[in-house]
């Protein structure tokens, strides 16, 4: 018994999707060509051709004519943002996407507690937040950076991508408890941390 079409199509974007991990691709890259795709997982063509199909539907890669195929930054397509004025409807879903944003970035500030080589990087922050008036995302980039976690910036990235379609990027006004954030991470005061940022959340939810 043969399997669905639904589910050899699914097979081979999971199959592409690890060739480009194993092939070290990120966005701006080249992926390999519809034919060699169809070599490398033992595909038919019309098979691969619609799974590239998809995925250039969804705005995850673009063709160039006479060029080839190459991945496209996730933040570059409007997928994110579409999906966004369905899914954020539901007031609950609004709140539980704020309170996972908040959980996700004091966590970040959990980890930068427990090291001890940044303290530079995070005076260099403080600097930037005076100097270039960053927005609450841009000082946060920072801090999950520094953090030194892949997966958890990752995940931060793409929940805030959500969070632009209710809550648009605006320059702070509220550099001080930024500071005092800062100050509290290099001396590991971490009851000076979170109580800068919980006074933080608060105001950013009246706001």
């Amino acid at each position: 018994m043969t399997a669905p079409k639904s589910k050899v199509y699914i097979e081979i974007l999971r199959q592409i999707r690890s060739i480009i991990h194993e092939d070290g691709l990120s966005a701006g890259d080249k992926i390999p060509s519809e034919r060699e795709l169809a070599e490398r997982l033992n595909a038919g063509r019309s098979s691969v051709r619609e799974a590239l199909r998809a995925l250039e539907l969804l705005g995850m890669i673009e063709t160039r004519r006479g060029e080839g195929t190459y991945i496209k930054d996730f933040r570059e397509h409007g997928l994110v943002e579409i999906l966004g004025t369905f899914i954020l409807q539901d007031k609950n879903a609004i709140a539980d996407l704020i309170e996972m944003n908040g959980l996700l970035e004091s966590n970040a500030l959990k980890l930068l507690l427990a090291k001890d080589n940044h303290a530079e990087e995070l005076k260099n922050i403080g600097i930037s937040i005076q100097d270039q008036n960053l927005g609450h995302v841009e000082i946060m980039t920072k801090f999950m950076q520094l953090s030194d976690n892949y997966l958890l910036f990752r995940i931060w990235t793409v929940l805030n991508e959500y969070l632009k379609v209710i809550q648009p990027e605006q320059k702070t006004s509220r550099s001080i408890l930024y500071e005092k954030i800062i100050d509290g991470i290099i001396s590991k005061d971490e009851k000076k941390v979170f109580d800068s940022f919980n006074n933080l959340t608060k105001k950013e939810n009246v706001e």
